[in-house]
Parts: C-alpha cells; sequence; structure tokens
C-alpha cells in the first residue's frame, strides 16, 4: 500500500510501519483540483483581510484562544472560551486544570510563530512547541518536549494494546518517519501544491505519533505553522480544529482509513473542504469585527480620553473586571468605573456575573462570534 503496512512484532500485535511521504502515485482528480482552487481563493481573500484590520494582533488574540479551546476540546478538555477569558481577567481565584492546558496550548502557538522567526520548522522546533503544550499539566509525566522511546497505542481508555484501535510505529521505525517527514516538508522539488503537503503532513504527523501524550494537539498545531512559515498566511487566522471537532467522527475515520484502506484522496478532500470552509467563516468574521468596531468607535467616541483604548482592549480582553481595567490600561479606579459604566449603559458591556457587586463584564457581540461551539 502507498501509505504503509501493518506489521506483526514479537509480542504479537500487529504496528504499522508508515512510508514515506509522498504517497505514489497521488490521484489529483477534477474534484480534488476543485477543491483545492476554492481553498486557495479563500486564503487568500483571508490573507487579504489582515490588510483591512487597524491591529491585527488584536484580534488574532481571541482566534487564538479559540482554536486553543476547540483543539483542547477535542482530545476530552472541558474548559471553555468564556472559562479561559474569566481566568484572563484575573476574576478566578486560582485555575482549573483544563483552562492550565488551553492555557498551554496558546503559549505553544505564540511560542511556535516566534521561533519560526528564527528557525525552519524543524524536528528540533516541533519538540520544544510540544514541551510549551504539556508543560505543568497532565501530560507533564509523558516526557514533553521528547520523542517517546516506548510503544504507544490508540484506543479506549484502559485499552491493552492488544485490544487498540491503533498501534503507531515502534521506537526505531518512529524515528525514521519522523526524520522522513522532516525531509518531505524541506523537499524543494516536489512540485505540489502547498496545501497538499500540509494535508498530507498532518496526516502522517497523527500515524507516526511521535509523542507520548499532546500527538493531536501537536498536529493541528503543525497546521497552523506550515501555513505561516510557508506564507500563505500573514497572520495565524485559519484554525481547523472548528472544522475538525464539528465532523469529529469523520476526520478521525478518514485518518484511519489512509491506513487501513490507503484512501489518501478522501483525507486530502475533506481537508480541503475545511480549510474552504473555515476560511470563508474567518474572512466573514472579520468583516463583521471590522464593522462592529466601526460602529462601536462612533459609540463611545464622547464617553471621555480613554474610551477608545478600552474599546480597543476588548478586543484583546472581552471578559473584563473595573480592577483589570485599571491595572492594565493604568488609569484610576474613578476613571475606569465611570467608562465601564458608559459602556455598559450602551449596551456595549454586559454584566455576565449576575451579581450587584464584583461584577464581570462581557463584550457580547463580539463573544458571540466565538462562540460557535
Amino acid at each position: 500500500m502507498r501509505s504503509g503496512n501493518y506489521i506483526r512484532q514479537i509480542d504479537g500485535y500487529k504496528a504499522f510501519i508508515p512510508n514515506p511521504l509522498p504517497p505514489e502515485p497521488l490521484e489529483l482528480d477534477w474534484e480534488m483540483q476543485e477543491l483545492l482552487s476554492k481553498a486557495d481563493r479563500a486564503l487568500g481573500r483571508l490573507d487579504g483581510i489582515t490588510e483591512l484590520l487597524p491591529n491585527p494582533d488584536l484580534f488574532v488574540a481571541m482566534y487564538i484562544r479559540q482554536e486553543a479551546v476547540l483543539s483542547s476540546q477535542i482530545e476530552g478538555t472541558q474548559a471553555s472560551l468564556v472559562d479561559v477569558l474569566e481566568y484572563e481577567s484575573k476574576s478566578q481565584k486560582g485555575i482549573k486544570k483544563d483552562v492550565s492546558e488551553v492555557l498551554n496550548y496558546i503559549s505553544a502557538i505564540h511560542y511556535g510563530l516566534d521561533r519560526l522567526q528564527e528557525l525552519p520548522l524543524s524536528l528540533r522546533l516541533i519538540r520544544e512547541i510540544h514541551q510549551r503544550l504539556l508543560e505543568n499539566t497532565r501530560g507533564s509525566n509523558k516526557n514533553p518536549g521528547e520523542f517517546r522511546t516506548s510503544q504507544n497505542w490508540i484506543g479506549a481508555h484502559g485499552c491493552t494494546i492488544k485490544d487498540s484501535a491503533f498501534v503507531p510505529p515502534p521506537v526505531p521505525e518512529m524515528t525514521k518517519a519522523m526524520g522522513d517527514l522532516e525531509l518531505f516538508l524541506h523537499n524543494d522539488d516536489l512540485k505540489m501544491p502547498f496545501l497538499i503537503t500540509i494535508g498530507l503532513a498532518h496526516a502522517q504527523f497523527e500515524t507516526v505519533h511521535p509523542f507520548l501524550d499532546g500527538n493531536g494537539r501537536m498536529g493541528r498545531l503543525l497546521i497552523t505553522f506550515l501555513l505561516c512559515s510557508s506564507g500563505i498566511l500573514r497572520q495565524p487566522l485559519l484554525y481547523l480544529s472548528y472544522y475538525f471537532k464539528k465532523n469529529r467522527k469523520q476526520y478521525y475515520d478518514l485518518l484511519q482509513s489512509v491506513r487501513d484502506n490507503d484512501l489518501w484522496e478522501d483525507w486530502l478532500k475533506f481537508f480541503l473542504t475545511g480549510v474552504y470552509e473555515v476560511s470563508q467563516g474567518a474572512t466573514e468574521k472579520a468583516r463583521t469585527i471590522i464593522r462592529m468596531r466601526e460602529k462601536h468607535r462612533d459609540v463611545v467616541n464622547g464617553f471621555g480620553t480613554f474610551s477608545i483604548p478600552l474599546l480597543e482592549y476588548l478586543y484583546q480582553n472581552p471578559i473584563i473586571t473595573v480592577n483589570g481595567v485599571v491595572e492594565d490600561l493604568e488609569i484610576n479606579y474613578s476613571t475606569a468605573n465611570r467608562l465601564v459604566t458608559y459602556f455598559y449603559k450602551a449596551g456595549i458591556l454586559k454584566n455576565i456575573s449576575g451579581t450587584a457587586r464584583n461584577r464581570l463584564y462581557g463584550y457580547s457581540d463580539y463573544l458571540d462570534l466565538f462562540n460557535e461551539i
């Protein structure tokens, strides 16, 4: 098979040994080419919208948080976007374990994007990012930042290797497969559309499963880093976890069908459809944010000297307390309280704590755009 073969091991189970990428031959039929063209155009529109954003960094922060939440939820983490934002607002004492995992994901994205300015996407960088992903969470006892040195497997919680749904390659074959994957990503002689390269790389990474924990999240991060390092996107605005979570069973079934039935083309069509749909949605969301910002700037313009800075602040911190505004905008309590009250009466902020004291305010129109799942 193009994808690889199951090989019986000395202990009786069969492990999958992947072939190097790309699969040969790879059939880019008319349907694949049409999907590729649509995905490319949608990505181009999404990249172009960043030129219209007044401060892209403010808006990117929420896209990153949403991706971190959804990708972590695919793996069973229960934290919501609101949980994360409430923690960041400094209104919570302590930190929930699931929130900590999402915050690690956010940290891993920022770290990876920063390091890509200095290093190519390599096995070294993948290990560094993985360490950030698992640091001080429930996976911290599973060698963060190090490729596994023992056999792992995928299946129901508590299952044995013989009862598992899938056994990735043993350590020697895993090591070789990761080296082959790195060579594939930097093979300039390949005449292959880069979205196809990314789709193949994600599936291969999940098949190799090089870490003891965090492979799903790391594989989805890989998509973002490849899009940004290639220059396809200038800002990390495309995240596929929304699509993968919405189509979770199909996502896992198609990854397995590559291994079991060599259905690379079916997986790639699913992947390209996701790129197209999520790009379309992200572009429309960005346009909505631009319109919302202009509308609300007109509303708050007469509220005082710090009204526009507070509005800009809300795009990065859409759940706030008055004390948080005092600290982050470096203004006195009286000014902060007056501004927040004006925003509340204008309907821009809502009291989401439901209490008269120690109020927690949410920029609800903005939050609604990121609470689709």
